[in-house]
């Protein structure tokens, strides 16, 4: 090899080096592939015999756990057609993205609200990178597959393009998202199939502290419980609520009226503690204080314990009324405190022998001040958690009509929330969001009490009938509904704090919400096992510019930020950078330059503001090679002069 050659070489490598290491990835995270490093992480320490060419030996794996799999295909748990292949859609990243759309929003700037139109299962994908663990609540209300036909996509060909297709942003040629009836084949194993990826995804979002609540009814109930404790966990189970959505029976039924349906509730993880209720005067009504205790009133609980002298022997001794001084022993029932317990709790006064102090068996005095909230129970009954008619009824105050069919009652998310929701900022989810119900109750518990939760949700643009209420008063899909409504919950807390300045200071917290649409990358994304022989040239001309010439530059900020891993609501902010204009994001965390064209002056003046991520054009450096790799060092000396990291990336 020739010294030019030697030197053409060296120079490629190192510019392919340059390329690898600052591209940025234009996808959602890959799932199935940050599980396998974590597990391989583990496995490095704890059985590095499981390892075989730093690929993962998992027929060693059972061995060294001491599981012995018999022959066949039998196992215990949920299967049904399709199952294996919603792994493949789980695992495949997205390569679209959310477009922001200001003139549908509300206080775009400022809010920490979103809206994201769009099919939920695109949408899961490209959050997980941003609100990985980040989540407190899920709420959500999917279709109860009731033999009524749902659609929703479940065929593992359909993606942002039959998206696009079936919205009608693109020629639809005959395409459009799968639909269920009761007359089709696999009718629970469509279901299954759409609920589980979805599903499966969404617990990555979960903080591990968080939770999941889920409405459904009878048809999918047991089916639902079982795909939860595979997605879940079964110890995870937290409730199964009934909640009482009628309250009169009706004699139009065949066999029985139903009038609960169901509320699924899982945690993430052991982390989640359920709010508690707050007292009650009814609850309150029970203490008293017969003995005049300064310490308040109390209320009795027995000393006898449920289980018999045999079962609890430890907890069998001579029982002295240090006023009498008489002596009694377990007969039926064993004590319920141990005799140091005992000791312990007289010599505190904590125990009654009854107004004249002669009882053979004391109470234990329960102090009010000492009492806990009320834990909540399994039955929300209408009055505590609304009924479907006043679902009606909290859109009509809104939206007149009967534009949206049997949405639910807004005093119904509201005791999700409250129970699942304890911190300021708490973010909520709803990716099956109808005409958002769930964006409701977040807004008005704020106001209430002050909170600063914040909403997260998804719809589909399903189109409206074009014989219904909700086409005939202009609302052309089911999402336009769902931001209308927003919207309009604005609007009256507006107006109802006006002039009533112990309200202002609540509403005025966030009253805005910010929608993104689900749409086809920014960027020309190469895939060149969908292109043919004949159109590699034209490909290739393509992506010599792959920047979409349609996108304006807040789209494509919008599409880096999530692929970066912030939030859709982190505060960005327009700054010059000598001469030009560069996106500050979360107050330099990171600086975003879309200018088409670098300078050394402006790489310089970049890593000056010493940010920890640096994402640039790859086209503005002009097929500069040896701008690029200066660029990269530039910021090495940088952050090694500043003791930190700068991720210097390009797109």
């Amino acid at each position: 090899m020739n010294g030019a050659s030697s030197l053409m070489k060296d120079h490629n490598e190192n510019v392919s080096s340059v390329d690898e290491d600052t591209k940025l990835p234009l996808t959602s995270s890959d799932i199935a592939a940050g599980k396998r490093k974590i597990l391989r992480n583990l496995l490095a320490v704890t059985c590095p015999e499981c390892l075989s060419e730093d690929r993962i030996d998992f027929d060693q794996l059972r061995r060294v756990l001491g599981e012995w799999v018999e022959s066949g295909n039998e196992r215990f748990g949920l299967v049904w057609p399709g199952k294996a292949e919603c792994m493949k859609i789980i695992q495949q990243p997205s390569i679209a993205t959310l477009k922001p759309s200001r003139v549908e929003s509300v206080n775009f700037d400022a809010t920490g609200n979103v809206f994201i139109e769009g099919d939920n299962l695109e949408v899961l994908k490209l959050l997980q990178k941003a609100y990985f663990g980040r989540v407190k609540m899920i709420y959500i209300d999917p279709p109860y597959n009731t033999g009524q036909e749902f659609i929703y996509p479940d065929k593992y060909s359909e993606t942002i393009e039959t998206y696009l297709a079936y919205t009608g942003q693109v020629d639809a040629e005959g395409r459009k998202f799968s639909t269920n009836t009761d007359t089709v084949g696999r009718y629970h194993s469509n279901w299954l199939n759409m609920m589980y990826p979805r599903l499966y995804i969404a617990r990555n979002l979960l903080r591990d502290d968080g939770a999941i609540f889920i409405s459904i009814d009878d048809n999918e109930l047991t089916r639902l419980r079982e795909l939860c404790d595979q997605t879940f966990g079964e110890e995870n189970f937290k409730a199964d609520i009934a909640w009482q959505k009628r309250y009169t029976r009706s004699n139009n039924t065949v066999d029985f009226t139903t009038v609960v349906e169901h509320v699924l509730v899982y945690a993430k993880s052991d982390a989640f503690e359920v709010n508690l209720l707050p007292r009650t005067e009814e609850a309150d009504a029970r203490y008293s204080n017969p003995d005049n205790d300064p310490r308040g009133q109390w209320k009795g609980a027995s000393f006898l314990n449920p289980a018999s002298p045999q079962d609890r022997p430890n907890l069998c001794y001579p029982l002295k009324n240090p006023n009498t001084g008489g002596v009694v022993l377990p007969t039926t029932n064993a004590w319920r405190r141990s005799k140091e317990a005992f000791e312990e709790l007289n010599a505190d006064n904590r125990l009654y022998w009854g107004p004249d102090r002669t009882l053979s068996i004391p109470s234990i005095k329960m102090f009010l001040s000492e009492a806990r909230g009320l834990t909540p129970t399994n039955f929300w009954a209408h009055d505590y958690a609304g009924h479907t008619d006043e679902g009606t009824k909290d859109l009509e105050s809104l939206i007149p009509g009967k534009v949206f069919n049997n949405p639910k009652p807004v005093q119904l998310i509201r005791r999700a929330i409250e129970h699942a929701c304890n911190g300021p900022g708490d973010i909520i989810l709803d990716f099956f969001a109808g005409s958002c119900v769930t964006a409701q109750a977040c807004i008005e518990l704020n106001i209430e009490d002050g909170g600063s939760r914040k909403f997260i949700v998804v719809q589909l643009p399903e189109p409206s009938d074009d014989t219904s209420n909700a086409a005939k008063a202009g609302f052309k899909t089911i999402a336009e509904i769902g931001k209308e409504r927003i919207r309009r919950v604005i609007k009256r807390a507006q107006n109802a704090s006006e002039g009533q300045l112990d309200l202002v200071s609540k509403v005025n917290s966030d009253l805005g919400f910010k929608v993104l649409k689900l749409d086809r990358s920014n960027f020309r994304i190469w895939n060149g096992d969908a292109i043919r022989q004949e159109d590699i040239g034209r490909q290739i001309e393509l992506h010599i510019h792959h920047l979409s010439a349609s996108s304006s530059k807040e789209d494509v900020l919008y599409e880096l930020l999530l692929k970066a891993g912030f939030s859709l609501t982190t505060n960005v902010q327009s700054i010059e950078v000598a001469g030009s204009q560069a996106f500050s994001i979360d107050n330099g965390a990171l600086l975003i330059c879309l200018e088409k064209e670098i300078t050394p002056e402006l790489i310089d003046a970049l890593a000056e503001a010493n940010p920890l991520q640096v994402i640039c054009l790859d086209e503005a450096f002009k097929g500069n090679d040896q701008l690029k790799a200066n660029a990269v060092q530039t910021f090495k000396a940088r952050a090694q002069a500043e003791e930190s990291e700068i991720v210097f990336k390009t797109v």
